[in-house]
């Protein structure tokens, strides 16, 4: 599995209070949610992000309140992957949960830059910055991982393992 994309680059800190602000938690429409992705630091990323583009981040991305909806709002607006130093553990857990590829590596966060294209092999953890031909190296997920996100997010998962029961 492979994503490859435009980058949006964002800081150290970014909390979920930034990736979705607060005062859109009353909507359970992801395309809504979407909507408003990353507008309190970034007016231009909903106008600008295509299916398939990347989030590079630094330390400690998606820190802050717990919930789903930062990496739901992400991941709705187009994002194929996100590329952070490392992330706040309950964010981390709940984008495996939705489906979206996260991964850590601190030399691509701090070489990457905004507007670059990156290629993403999510077997391998290898990372390519296509526009400066660098090539970095992130742990792979394991395969338990990998289907998790192959299938669309856990709970896909799970219907997918009741399904093969049947």
């Amino acid at each position: 599995m492979n994503a490859q994309g435009s980058v949006f680059k964002y800081g150290d800190n970014i909390d979920t209070d930034v990736i979705i602000p607060a005062r859109y938690l009353n909507t359970q429409s992801a395309q809504e949610l979407a909507s408003h992705c990353m507008e309190d630091i970034d007016k231009t990323f909903i106008s600008k992000v295509q299916p398939g583009d990347i989030m590079v981040g630094g330390e400690n991305f998606g820190c802050g309140s717990s919930r789903e909806h930062a990496p739901l709002a992400i991941k709705t607006a187009g994002i194929s992957c996100v590329i952070a130093k490392s992330y706040a553990r309950i964010f981390y857990r709940n984008a495996i949960n939705i489906g979206l590829p996260i991964l850590e590596c601190t030399a691509a966060s701090d070489a990457i830059s905004a507007g670059d294209t990156v290629t993403v092999d999510f077997d391998t953890g290898v990372i390519v910055d296509n526009t400066t031909g660098q090539t970095f190296q992130a742990e792979p997920f394991p395969p338990f991982i990998q289907q998790i996100i192959t299938a669309g997010g856990l709970m896909a998962n799970i219907q997918n393992g009741i399904r093969e029961e049947k």
